[in-house]
C-alpha cells in the first residue's frame, strides 16, 4: 500500500514536461500513419520528467515503446497499446505521440498468424496496472550511486516489481515477443575453444534475456527489427529537395 501511494505521486510528479530543448518529429504526422503497420514497434522520446529518466538511465533517444495496432476500421489514425504511467496498459491513438521524435522498428519474417498472437498478448493485458515499483525505481537511481562494473549496470536496469498484472512499456512488449519466441537482443555466447566442448565446435548460442532486462533502446538496436524510415519508404529523392539561398540550408 505504502509503495503504492509513494508511486502514484512520483508519477504525476514525473510526468509533468520538463522544460529545454525538445526535438521535434522527423516525419510529417501523415507519411508515419502510412508507413506503420500493425506489430511494429514504435519507439518515442518523451519530454515529461519521467522520459528524461528513462533516457539518462539507459543512455538512449528513446523513453517509451508501444505496439501498432494498425487502422482502425474507419480509416482514422493507426491505434497502438502501450503500458502509461498514468493510465496503466491502454490502446492509444497516434495523436497522443504527436510532435514526438519517434522511430518505427518492426519485427522481420513474422506470419500473420505471429503478429496476431504478439497483438493479442497486448490485448489481454489492457486494463493492467503500471508498475510503481519501476517509478520508485526510477527515482532512486536517479541519486548519485558508487560506481560499478560495465557486466553489472544492464542488471541494475531490471526494474519494477515483476508481477503479472503490472508492467512497464518495454518489458510487455518484452514478454509479447519471447511469447512466440521472437528475439530482441540476445546476449551471444561464443563458446571458449580452450574447452573440450570449444574445440569440438565454436557455435553461438544466442539467449533470450529476462523480460524485466529490456528498456526501449533495445528494439532500435536489435539485429532483429528493421528500422523503418517513413521518408525513405515514401521514396525519397534528394535531387527534388529545393534548398534555400542560404548556404547549406535546406529549404524542407
Amino acid at each position: 500500500m505504502a509503495m503504492g501511494m509513494v508511486g502514484r505521486r512520483l508519477a504525476r510528479f514525473l510526468s509533468q514536461p520538463r522544460e529545454g530543448h525538445r526535438r521535434g518529429p522527423s516525419s510529417r504526422p501523415e507519411l508515419l500513419a502510412a508507413t506503420l503497420r500493425r506489430g511494429d514497434v514504435l519507439l518515442v522520446e518523451g519530454t515529461s520528467r519521467f522520459a528524461s529518466a528513462i533516457k539518462y538511465l539507459t543512455q538512449s533517444t528513446w523513453s517509451h515503446a508501444a505496439l501498432c495496432l494498425g487502422v482502425e476500421e474507419d480509416g482514422g489514425e493507426p491505434v497502438f497499446v502501450d503500458a502509461d504511467v498514468n493510465d496503466g496498459v491502454r490502446t492509444a491513438p497516434m495523436s497522443e505521440f504527436a510532435g514526438l521524435h519517434a522511430r518505427i522498428c518492426r519485427p522481420v519474417g513474422l506470419s500473420p498468424a505471429e503478429i496476431e498472437a504478439v497483438a493479442g498478448f497486448m490485448l489481454a493485458r489492457l486494463g493492467n496496472s503500471y508498475d510503481m515499483k519501476n517509478i520508485v525505481d526510477l527515482a532512486r537511481y536517479l541519486v548519485r550511486q558508487p560506481p560499478v562494473p560495465d557486466p553489472l549496470k544492464r542488471r541494475m536496469l531490471a526494474l519494477g516489481s515483476g508481477e503479472p498484472t503490472r508492467a512497464i512499456c518495454s518489458t510487455l512488449l518484452a514478454q509479447a515477443f519471447d511469447s512466440i519466441r521472437y528475439p530482441i537482443l540476445p546476449e551471444i555466447e561464443l563458446l571458449d575453444t580452450a574447452t573440450e566442448a570449444g574445440r569440438r565446435a565454436r557455435e553461438e548460442i544466442l539467449h533470450i534475456r529476462h523480460y524485466s532486462l529490456y528498456t526501449p533502446r533495445d528494439f532500435d538496436v536489435s539485429p532483429f527489427f528493421q528500422v523503418v524510415k517513413p521518408r525513405i519508404e515514401a521514396g525519397f529523392d534528394f535531387h527534388r529537395l529545393v534548398w534555400s539561398d542560404a548556404e547549406g540550408g535546406p529549404g524542407l
